[in-house]
């Protein structure tokens, strides 16, 4: 499976390159009042209003540095536990720092940590390579069911 790697920080981090639609050059975005503080705000793509998650506010407590590499990694995010084949997905940006790599990498060479931290359900599997540890990320947890409930769509 691809997959695309970014960085939080100085930390490797990545996501299943099927649940990615687009990476984008971060834009100007309108932030909301009163949300918490990973979310960046929302932009207009293409027609709709799509939230934006700081990933490295969200994660390790700092907003993302605006480098070059600096980009909003546009998924689908799918709402709830329903099943992905069903219509109930909605435009969710994820904004990270280095997004400037892929990797291949066999689903069975992912490695389960054993550790499940439930503050952090979005913490997947890891892969090891020769420069040490890449976190997996879960999109699908990133958001409370509050957060899912105010900030997509219901179809």
């Amino acid at each position: 499976m691809l997959m695309l790697l970014f960085y939080l920080n100085n930390e490797r981090y990545a996501i299943a390159s099927q649940q990615v639609v687009e990476v984008l050059p971060l834009v100007t975005l309108k932030t909301l009042p009163h949300t918490p503080e990973h979310l960046a705000g929302v932009f207009n793509y293409r027609g709709q209003i799509v939230p934006v998650l700081d990933l490295c506010q969200l994660i390790q407590g700092k907003p993302c540095c605006e480098h070059l590499s600096s980009r909003i990694i546009l998924v689908n995010y799918w709402r709830g536990n329903v099943a992905k084949s069903s219509s109930k997905s909605a435009f969710v940006g994820l904004m990270a720092e280095r997004v400037v790599e892929t990797l291949q990498q066999s689903e069975i060479q992912l490695v389960d940590t054993n550790i499940q931290i439930n503050s952090t359900p979005y913490l997947g599997k890891m892969i090891l390579d020769e420069q040490g540890m890449i976190q997996c990320l879960q999109i699908e947890h990133l958001l409370s069911e509050a957060e899912q409930v105010y900030l997509l769509p219901a179809n």
